[in-house]
């Protein structure tokens, strides 16, 4: 199973060139037969550039994930925190194997959908 997920454009490229490993969201599909993220990267790119498999999901509070990964975050300590404030608990979808698309894909003129405020599943 798959699930679309919107990502910054700044965020998705750093994912794809690998000094990204991780993706963090304040809250997780609930599935856990997702093996695969579909990244489309938002505003201004609005286009499905890419994939990547999963290797885990860390389910924790702010500072545990960020110890476990900040050396491979792809983001600022300030930028991490500034994300999960007021949060308790977190997530942090480590990537394992990338695939860049030849093409992207616009979602609205290809499919006539529009793209998930936070993930949708495929």
């Amino acid at each position: 199973m798959k699930v679309l997920l919107s990502i910054k454009p700044e965020f998705a490229e750093r994912i794809f060139d690998g000094s990204k490993k991780y993706e963090f969201r304040r809250s997780i599909f609930k599935n856990p037969d997702v093996k695969t993220v579909v990244v489309y990267a938002s505003s201004p790119v609005q286009r499905v550039i890419g994939e990547f498999d999963i290797e885990t999901v860390l389910r924790g509070s702010p500072q545990s994930l960020w110890k476990k990964t900040k050396k491979d975050s792809g983001i600022t300590e300030e930028f991490f925190f500034a994300y999960f404030s007021e949060r308790d608990e977190g997530f942090a979808i480590k990537v394992k194997k990338t695939r860049r698309f030849r093409k992207s894909l616009c979602l609205r003129t290809s499919y006539d959908v529009s793209p998930p405020q936070s993930f949708c599943y495929v």
